[in-house]
C-alpha cells in the first residue's frame, strides 16, 4: 500500500498543479456554481470518458487522462462548495483555496488508505472502464441525492460520493501512469 500512497501523492500533485494554474488564470469563478452544477460537470466528464472508451472517434483533442484530472478537481471543488457554500464573489484568497484543496485531497488519501486496507487494493485488478462505470454510478447517485434536497434514508451524503469519485479517478490515473511506465517501444 505504500506504493499506492506514493502514486496517489504524485497524481494529486499533478491535479493540484493544473488546479493552481487555472486558479491563477480564472480566479475562483467556480465559487458561483451550485453543487448540482458541479455534479453536472463531473457527469459531463465521466460521460465523455465512457464515450471515448466505447468509440474510436474523437472530435475534440482531449484524452481520458485529462478528463479524470478534471473529475479529481471538480470533486474537490464540490467538497469546498459543500463547506463554504456558493458565493457571488469569486475573488477568493488563493492561498485559502489551495489550503482547502490540500485539506480535501489529504482526507481523500486517508479514506483511500483505509478502504485499500479493508478491500485489499481490489481496484488494481479492475479495468479502467469498470472504475469509470463506478464513477458514473456515483455521479448518478449524487444527482439523485441533490434532487432529493440532500435527504437520504440509509445512504451516505454528497461528500462521501465526491470523495469516492475523486479516489476512483485517481485510481484510473495511477493505472494510466503504470501503463506509460511499462511502455517498451519496439526497437526493430
Amino acid at each position: 500500500m505504500l506504493k499506492t500512497s506514493i502514486q496517489f501523492e504524485k497524481v494529486i500533485n499533478e491535479c493540484r498543479e493544473l488546479f493552481s494554474k487555472k486558479l491563477q488564470d480564472y480566479g475562483a469563478a467556480w465559487r458561483v456554481l451550485r453543487p448540482s452544477s458541479i455534479t453536472d460537470q463531473i457527469y459531463i466528464k465521466v460521460n465523455r470518458i465512457r464515450t471515448l472508451q466505447m468509440t474510436d472517434v474523437k472530435m475534440v483533442d482531449e484524452n481520458e487522462e485529462s478528463e479524470f484530472i478534471a473529475i479529481v478537481n471538480y470533486s474537490i471543488i464540490g467538497l469546498i462548495q459543500l463547506e463554504k457554500g456558493l458565493s457571488n464573489d469569486f475573488n477568493e484568497n488563493k492561498e485559502e483555496i489551495l489550503s482547502l484543496y490540500d485539506k480535501y485531497s489529504n482526507e481523500a488519501k486517508a479514506l483511500m488508505e483505509r478502504k485499500n486496507h479493508d478491500y485489499g487494493e481490489a481496484w488494481r485488478d479492475m479495468r479502467i472502464s469498470s472504475i469509470t462505470d463506478l464513477i458514473y454510478q456515483k455521479v448518478l447517485r449524487t444527482k439523485q441525492i441533490e434532487d432529493n434536497q440532500g435527504v437520504t434514508i440509509v445512504s451516505e451524503g454528497l461528500d462521501a460520493n465526491y470523495f469516492d469519485m475523486l479516489n476512483y479517478a485517481v485510481f484510473c490515473l495511477i493505472k494510466f501512469s503504470e501503463k506509460q511506465d511499462n511502455f517498451q517501444p519496439k526497437t526493430s
